[in-house]
């Protein structure tokens, strides 16, 4: 066997073997790219849950709408046309008849509450309150969506790291196997030593596979996030990720805090639903209130029984449609006054109501301010952890390279046993699992802060 021909430089190229093998059949089966920023908005454009939030606000809308034109009078016609066999009475011409009769009138009426303790007013207010709180929610939706989304992308990147890795470890130790193999073959090697080869290597397949399930997981779930068929297979893009500029002692929790009070959803949403609250113990009030209203009415209508003498012939003679209709023309109008005196308890039993609910969503509002309160705490604190267990895994990397070389080294000339080869094997695998995981564990953390600052979550 050559001796220049080192496991590095199998490993190398095995690895560049590997890569294009990856490369032509992804090419072959031309699978669609996608960015971060497109699986965001696929995810935002598909999501039946998003969909359902924009409903409940396009409802809040007319209502809001509905409670705005509830201060316009109201304006009806109506009318009705009849006819009559046998023995019947006409209301029109006063009279009983033995004949057929058509009659009909027409009637238009309206009417306008002048007061009503001032319950429609408010309950405008109430209405647009609910509104910003459906909105609030809409957004809330939206907001959790795209952190799912980033979330889910970041743990495919992950997953794609950690498979490449153990391919190159599984590709390693295949050539590992190989190498104690054939000096097992001519005697140079115990068959202990053998065994530990075949032991690395089997452990190297399984975390290969375990790798690609993980990767598998993380493509479907990123793919129902965006409502897209699991069938119909894609990538993503790899981002550049820039984590030298990280410092997580730049992030303070109350100066955070601060400014998501201002726009996070979740405050929102509570703020808007107390106020509406308010807004609804107003409106209940209103019903100790006299209720007046304004109103007015036309109406005339014509019968085929009326009739008329006429004084030339002296004989009765149909009345005609249009002098009935001027005949019967009747107006008026008038002032409606309700006072409510007692409804058995259920005007105040609804103001009482009201008022509970009031009490309760001044809770829930400070309780979502704490409650993010505490997050955000516990968010700059990960963080810190986060970037602290990152620049560990750096060194504890750069420490197991350093010392596997030092070991390979010596191995290749007999001065290290195959076990403590393998140990050191095992060492700088687990070491760099760990700074893959790491590091996007680092990056998920500033993607959590981006997300309560209210920045944009992309690369």
């Amino acid at each position: 066997m050559n001796q220049t021909y080192t496991i590095k430089s199998k490993i190398f190229c095995s690895c560049l073997l590997g890569m294009a093998l990856i490369l032509g059949s992804f090419s072959a089966e031309a699978q669609q790219k996608i960015t971060l920023e497109q699986a965001v908005q696929l995810a935002l454009e598909n999501n039946i849950q998003l969909k359902q939030a924009q409903f409940n606000v396009a409802i809040s809308e007319e209502d809001f709408k509905q409670s705005k034109f509830n201060l316009t009078p109201s304006l009806n016609a109506g009318g009705n046309l009849n006819y009559s066999l046998g023995r019947t009475f006409d209301q029109l011409s006063g009279q009983p008849f033995d004949q057929s009769i058509t009659s009909g009138n027409g009637n238009l009426n309206s009417s306008v509450v002048l007061f009503q303790g001032f319950q429609r007013i408010n309950q405008i207010l109430q209405n647009k309150y609910s509104l910003e709180a459906n909105k609030s929610t809409a957004q809330k939706a939206k907001n959790d969506l795209t952190l799912n989304v980033v979330t889910t992308y970041l743990q495919v990147l992950n997953a794609q790291d950690l498979t490449e890795t153990a391919r190159q470890q599984q590709e390693f130790a295949k050539l590992q196997l190989d190498r104690e193999q054939k000096l097992f073959d001519v005697g140079n090697k115990t068959l202990a030593d053998l065994s530990q080869a075949k032991a690395q290597f089997a452990t190297a397949e399984l975390n290969l596979t375990n790798a690609q399930n993980q990767l598998d997981l993380a493509y479907l779930n990123l793919a129902q996030l965006m409502e897209r068929d699991p069938a119909e297979k894609f990538l993503v893009e790899k981002p550049v990720i820039d984590l030298i500029s990280t410092v997580a002692s730049q992030y303070i929790a109350n100066d955070i805090y601060r400014e998501a009070l201002v726009n996070y959803p979740d405050v929102k949403l509570a703020e808007f639903r107390t106020r509406a609250a308010a807004k609804a113990v107003s409106v209940a009030r209103g019903g100790f209130y006299p209720r007046l209203s304004f109103g007015g009415n036309l109406s005339t209508g014509y019968s085929s029984g009326r009739q008329r003498l006429n004084t030339t012939t002296m004989t009765l003679e149909d009345i005609p449609l249009n002098d009935q209709l001027r005949d019967n023309y009747n107006r008026g109008v008038g002032l409606s006054l309700n006072i409510p005196l007692w409804n058995g308890y259920q005007a105040r039993s609804v103001v009482n109501r009201a008022k509970i609910n009031y009490q309760n969503a001044s809770l829930s509002e400070q309780l979502a301010k704490n409650n993010l309160n505490k997050i955000i705490n516990q968010a700059v604190y990960d963080l810190k952890a986060a970037e602290k267990r990152f620049a560990s895994n750096q060194s504890a990397y750069a420490s197991s390279q350093a010392a596997f070389e030092t070991i390979e080294q010596r191995y290749q000339v007999g001065l290290v046993n195959s076990l403590d080869f393998n140990q050191a094997q095992v060492n700088l695998n687990k070491a760099q699992f760990d700074l893959i995981q790491s590091k996007y564990d680092l990056i998920f953390r500033i993607k959590v802060i981006d997300f309560y600052l209210g920045k944009p979550l992309n690369f």
